[in-house]
């Protein structure tokens, strides 16, 4: 079956009204995601990201290359947000929610790779605690926010109640959820910790595989939001660069290569987000999906496929945040 054709700047439909925010904004397929997101008119983009200096240069380039017919009007504004300290993801959400009335699309778009041995501020092994559990509390804090904006979206007939709505989580997931760890894929008793017995690309698939589960469990969980892990391929950013100077070893980097040799190489930003995008929008995403192209499932590891992995990742994560209120 062939996937679908998907061009952003013609597909995407009209956004007038809807509040987006992504993470990671400031570069790479983040930044690709906020252009084409702003042409189509959106009431405002959220870019979230750790330095101000670059998401303001970030949104004086889109804004410009835009336009003013473009669209360069679209009001895009900074959000502090280190994924890597839960405390600044707290302060996010918490000014997200006081300032926006609705919140349509949250893009969970950052992500660190390959980093060697390290841990969060809150203690956490640093990939993990970075691509994952600052995405679950932030998601977990923006809940009420999406919920009521979907909420206020009418469902065409009473069947359609307890569907997805168009209201949308799309997730950054990776074909390297597949070097996970050997059998059990995530050790729940070692992620506070930073495993440095365990590869740093290892250590980058579990943070991965966190992020599929996270996605269907959260999918299963709140039926009226429309939920996707999206798969990027090889992009030319600073995320694809920092694994070359990674640790890992030549056989866990012989996987990742195999894992990823059915996607084009070095894609483009604009061309790499074009899946997470058609996620946003696309009224033919299934909910919980793990998509690697646009429009096309990818096949998953076994522990990716683990409801009881699902459950446990996310109980454990309930208890781990617990402390921060919604």
């Amino acid at each position: 079956m062939t996937a679908p054709k998907f061009d952003p700047e013609s597909d995407i439909p009209d956004l007038r009204g809807k509040v987006i925010c992504v993470t990671g904004a400031n570069v790479g397929l983040g930044k690709a995601c906020v252009k084409h997101f702003a042409r189509h008119g959106p009431a405002k983009i959220w870019l979230a990201a750790r330095n101000a200096e670059k998401a303001k240069a970030a949104i004086a380039d889109i804004l410009e290359e835009l336009g003013p017919g473009g669209d360069g009007g679209t009001p895009c504004e900074f959000l502090e947000l280190d994924l890597a300290s839960l405390a600044s993801v707290q302060k996010a959400a918490q000014r997200l929610r006081a300032e926006s009335p609705r919140l349509d699309i949250l893009m969970l778009n950052a992500a660190v790779m390959c980093n060697p041995p390290g841990l969060t501020a809150d203690g956490y092994e640093l990939q993990f605690g970075t691509n994952y559990m600052g995405h679950a509390l932030l998601t977990k804090l923006l809940l009420p926010l999406l919920l009521k904006s979907a909420a206020e979206i009418e469902p065409e007939t009473e069947k359609d109640k307890d569907k997805p709505s168009d209201v949308r989580v799309v997730v950054l997931g990776s074909e390297a959820h597949k070097v996970a760890l050997p059998k059990v894929g995530i050790d729940l008793g070692r992620l506070k910790s930073e495993t440095m017995d365990v590869s740093s690309a290892r250590r980058y698939g579990v943070s991965k595989l966190a992020t599929v589960l996270f996605t269907r469990e959260l999918a299963k969980r709140y039926p009226r939001v429309t939920v996707a892990a999206a798969h990027p391929g090889w992009v030319t950013t600073n995320l694809g660069h920092s694994m070359a100077d990674s640790f890992m070893s030549p056989a866990v980097q012989g996987r990742i290569m195999s894992c990823l040799a059915h996607v084009p190489p070095f894609q483009t930003p604009d061309k790499g987000a074009k899946t997470q995008l058609w996620a946003s929008v696309s009224k033919d995403v299934v909910s919980g999906e793990y998509y690697t192209a646009v429009g096309k499932g990818g096949t998953q590891s076994a522990t990716a496929k683990s409801d009881d992995l699902a459950r446990r990742l996310w109980e454990w994560t309930e208890t781990e945040l617990a402390r921060f209120e919604t």
